[in-house]
């Protein structure tokens, strides 16, 4: 059996805990890991003067693989986001975010079975923004009254939006791949072409170019207003969903809410030849220490990246193991439960221990 070297960074609040479940919970399946143990976050810049010191990222670099707990970044710092910083230094274009009914989960809809695909290094996200009142903000509307005729105010804060023709198609190729690997059957392409003519014009161009390279998928598209009222009303009618950053930051989001929110939800993100793996919540420092915190979305995004190794039968396992205790409700953190008691749940460990039952 294989034995893969994994970067793995616990992170800070609640994430050297979930961290800890997952690892254990991995491990579990049998599969050989070599963990190499890493820091980022806010407990780092003390020691290293980085939230994102470039051993971590080295490390990253040469296991192509990494595991990250939540991360908290500190706010009015300056500093940017570990995960944008993640998917900057090492090119994870593509945001992997699935959303699955896990039967005991509260939630106000059934048998979701979504995926979101959400381009990650462009759109407004790429982070060519002008503060108002700045020399830099006058010189950009300046500029933009040459080539247009509206009117700016001289005020304004300017944010541009990037699309470009080799982004939107190394996204939507990712989508249709993915949709192939995975046995789904139709991608939709998610946009606002009808408004931004130009740049979610060209993602929807080159989508439909990308869609013709595979004719065993199905494949339309829905401007994105529309996409979130389906959602509402037919989530059943769609299955893969690949959009541009800022649309993709919401409706993965809301795919979360759709199956019970981001306590469930696990993601990736992927570049050529690297991965990421972690869950989508916070690092929710109040509960840190406490073993309160629920890990399923850590847990099922190590499913996720058992997936991208290419054990698929090792990552259904994990799967099967947590719907089995969520939907049996006793060994479960308190934000699981029907009642929310925290007399009655289960810690993080013990959820943990009761998944790793299950697998054997």
């Amino acid at each position: 059996m294989a034995t893969y070297a994994v970067t793995l960074i616990a992170g800070d609040g609640i994430g050297p805990e979930v961290t800890e479940a997952t690892r254990r919970v991995l491990e579990a399946t049998g599969i050989g890991f070599g963990w190499d143990h890493q820091e980022a976050g806010s407990d780092t810049l003390e020691k290293h003067g980085s939230l994102l010191p470039e051993a971590t990222l080295e490390s990253i670099r040469r296991n192509a693989i990494g595991l990250k707990g939540p991360i908290t970044t500190p706010i009015g710092t300056g500093f940017r986001s570990v995960n944008v910083g993640l998917r900057h230094e090492l090119g994870l274009y593509a945001n992997l975010r699935p959303g699955k009914t896990i039967p005991g989960v509260q939630s106000t809809f059934d048998d979701i079975d979504l995926v979101i695909v959400r381009e990650n290094m462009e759109d407004l996200y790429a982070g060519i923004e002008f503060d108002t009142g700045t020399d830099e903000a006058r010189t950009v509307i300046e500029a933009l009254g040459v080539v247009q005729t509206k009117a700016i105010s001289p005020e304004a804060a300017i944010g541009i939006k990037v699309i470009t023709p080799e982004g939107s198609r190394r996204i939507v190729r990712f989508a249709f791949e993915y949709a192939r690997a995975n046995g789904r059957r139709l991608v939709t392409a998610v946009h606002k072409a009808n408004i931004m003519k130009f740049t979610d014009g060209l993602f929807l161009h080159v989508a439909q170019e990308v869609a013709a390279e595979y004719p065993d998928i199905a494949f339309n598209d829905r401007i994105v207003d529309n996409m979130c009222m389906q959602l509402m009303q037919k989530p059943d009618q769609y299955d893969v969903m690949v959009m541009p950053n800022l649309y993709g930051d919401i409706v993965s989001d809301l795919v979360a809410g759709m199956v019970g929110g981001l306590g469930v939800a696990p993601g990736g993100n992927i570049g050529d030849g690297v991965a990421v793996f972690e869950p989508i919540h916070g690092s929710a420092p109040t509960h840190a220490g406490k073993n309160e915190a629920n890990p399923t979305a850590m847990i099922l995004s190590g499913a996720l990246m058992l997936r991208h190794l290419g054990e698929r039968a090792a990552a259904e396992a994990v799967e099967a193991a947590v719907a089995a205790v969520i939907a049996e409700g006793a060994a479960v953190t308190y934000d699981l439960r029907a009642d929310r008691d925290p007399a009655k749940a289960a810690g993080t460990t013990g959820m943990a221990d009761a998944i790793i039952a299950k697998l054997g």
